[in-house]
């Protein structure tokens, strides 16, 4: 019902559902009614996840439904006619939790050949091809469960570490699609695999996940303290550490410092910066170990990121253009764009920000389909050219499912 509406006008909705004045909303996450009036009726921008958060709370609803999310994927002829469903039922299928009957599959692939797939599909990941790694999901979760119950000994532990980043890409993918309950399962899971191997790259790889998990949610909090453990279960094993855990060690850092910002801690959001800088600074130059895309380049890119979600908008338009993102994967590169797009928006340079979402849209189509921002740009500047948008403007907010 609300996915045409603007992410304040939503805000309007669910505030007279739950029969609050504005004076009274807003007093509860202490601001002005004139401040909140501005919202409803998009005159300030609503694009930072703590107070998008905060005026959740009080109004009881979750932070997917002021964020519109999830929202439907779209039947491509990459994804096929089943998607999130197909994925939902997998990761429901009972066998995974209490294996009984037998084994689930006659004929389980070779440890090779799962490890060919589940990397062609985390390489689909990072290509932004959501639709593809959808709809391929459920079949690969079945084959990794297949081969981690058949095999024995160290084929086993590699089958196990297999699932585990087939888990964790499904908990990626699905926070992408704002399924975040889904994505708390896949997460789950993914560790629950994993935890008899003792391997602590996979198991620091799946803290990830979680990460991803608990910020689709809004529980950022939790998501800090969640960065400061896993630091703490990896940092006894970096003494000789590979560049594989040296990135998952610093990435998990990059998304603490996410979960920070939107927790309004600007000291602690250095902190973990900083400890991603010293990190990538050891790797000495960007990479993607464990499809990480980490490196100098991300730590810069979660800079901006943070920037403009603790409000220093100056910060984010300064530094975020001057980014060269060419080398790193596409979704690396697309999520960057919408946050220069957002500083753009934000500091009034309307056009610019346009420009920018349109040249991410033309990299990555789905991508920008699926993400809150793009889909509060485009519909908040079609709201605020009072009935007479441009074609180009019009078309954008089609396209991304905002206007009928």
């Amino acid at each position: 019902m609300t996915n045409t509406l603007t992410i304040g006008e939503r805000v309007g909705w669910y505030r007279r559902r739950r029969g609050l004045p504005q004076e009274v909303l807003a007093g509860l996450i202490g601001r002005t009614a004139d401040w909140l009036g501005k919202i409803e009726n998009n005159r300030i921008e609503l694009d930072r996840l703590s107070v998008i958060k905060s005026l959740a709370e009080v109004l009881d609803v979750s932070l997917g439904d002021l964020l519109g999310e999830p929202s439907l994927l779209d039947w491509t002829g990459d994804s096929g006619t089943e998607t999130v469903p197909a994925l939902r039922a997998a990761l429901m299928n009972y066998r995974a939790i209490a294996p009984i009957g037998g084994r689930t599959d006659a004929d389980p692939p070779s440890v090779a050949m799962l490890r060919k797939e589940v990397g062609a599909l985390w390489d689909a990941y990072q290509d932004s091809r959501f639709g593809y790694v959808t709809g391929r999901l459920p079949d690969l979760l079945h084959r990794a469960q297949a081969a981690a119950d058949h095999h024995d000994g160290d084929d086993q532990d590699q089958a196990r570490r297999l699932l585990g980043l087939a888990y964790q890409l499904a908990a990626t993918q699905l926070t992408k699609l704002g399924e975040s309950d889904l994505a708390w399962i896949a997460a789950d899971r993914g560790l629950a695999a994993v935890r008899p191997t003792g391997d602590p790259l996979v198991t620091g790889s799946l803290f990830r996940s979680v990460g991803h998990a608990l910020h689709a949610t809004g529980r950022y909090a939790e998501a800090v303290r969640l960065t400061e453990d896993a630091a703490g279960y990896l940092e006894p094993h970096l003494k000789h550490a590979t560049p594989a855990l040296l990135s998952v060690y610093g990435t998990l850092f990059l998304s603490g410092a996410m979960a920070a910002a939107r927790c309004n801690d600007a000291a602690t959001t250095r902190t973990f910066l900083d400890a991603a800088d010293r990190a990538a600074r050891q790797l000495g130059a960007d990479a993607n170990h464990l499809w990480t895309a980490f490196g100098p380049t991300n730590v810069v890119i979660h800079r901006v990121a943070t920037a403009a979600e603790l409000g220093d908008v100056q910060v984010a338009v300064d530094l975020g253009p001057r980014v060269d993102t060419a080398g790193l994967p596409m979704e690396r590169r697309v999520r960057h764009a919408l946050e220069v797009a957002r500083a753009y928006s934000s500091w009034n340079r309307i056009d610019d920000a346009q420009a920018m979402l349109l040249d991410a849209e033309q990299m990555a189509p789905e991508q920008i389909r699926h993400h809150f921002l793009s889909r509060q740009l485009a519909l908040t500047w079609v709201r605020r050219q009072r009935g007479k948008p441009t074609a180009e403007l019009v078309g954008l907010a089609r396209r991304l499912k905002v206007l009928d």
